[in-house]
């Protein structure tokens, strides 16, 4: 019964997710409140960990759930039920879309869908900050760290010369490394 729980989650995490995978942080997040599978703090922790290595977070918190929950076979059971609706979608829209690419209700759908797919996102984002800054511990740090943060990519979307010449791995390391140094 958990095996099947697992793939009932996790697939329909990929069916509704659209927008990659910041998208599935709103339904990870309601898997906390349902199941034992990984708490609120580990969420956070693998979305910081998945920011910073390959893979998307989705796909990651998927092996990380499964393997806490069924071992070997409930990570990959979870993992290819998060990817099995985009696989089958995709494979659907591709061979339909090449015949009704120029269909003008098509285009008004994939307008229409970019709205959702901003608004999920943005959900995404909300419910990170708001577990973060106003339910783990050392709250009085968070406050303190999320204004600098904002300043430093306030810099770096300005195109300030001397925020551009260090490579992304940079900024990244800069992070892990207050993260350890504040017990983040």
């Amino acid at each position: 019964m958990t095996y099947l729980l697992l793939f009932f989650e996790f697939f329909k995490t990929g069916l509704f997710a659209v927008g990659g995978g910041a998208a599935t942080i709103p339904f990870l997040m309601e898997m906390t409140n349902r199941y034992d599978w990984f708490t609120k703090s580990e969420l956070l922790n693998m979305i910081a960990v998945s920011e910073s290595t390959p893979g998307p977070i989705g796909i990651n918190m998927a092996t990380y759930a499964g393997f806490h929950t069924g071992g070997i076979f409930g990570a990959v059971l979870a993992t290819f039920a998060l990817v099995l609706p985009a696989f089958i979608i995709m494979t659907f829209i591709a061979r339909l879309f090449a015949r009704y690419k120029d269909n003008q209700t098509v285009q008004s759908v994939f307008t229409g869908i970019r709205p959702a797919v901003a608004a999920m996102i943005a959900s995404a984002a909300w419910s990170v900050i708001n577990v973060t800054m106003f339910t783990v511990k050392n709250d009085h740090v968070h406050l303190l760290i999320a204004p600098a943060i904002l300043c430093v990519l306030l810099l770096v979307g300005m195109n300030l010369k001397w925020c551009r010449k260090f490579h992304p791995a940079v900024w990244i390391g800069i992070g892990a490394l207050a993260g350890i140094i504040l017990r983040l």
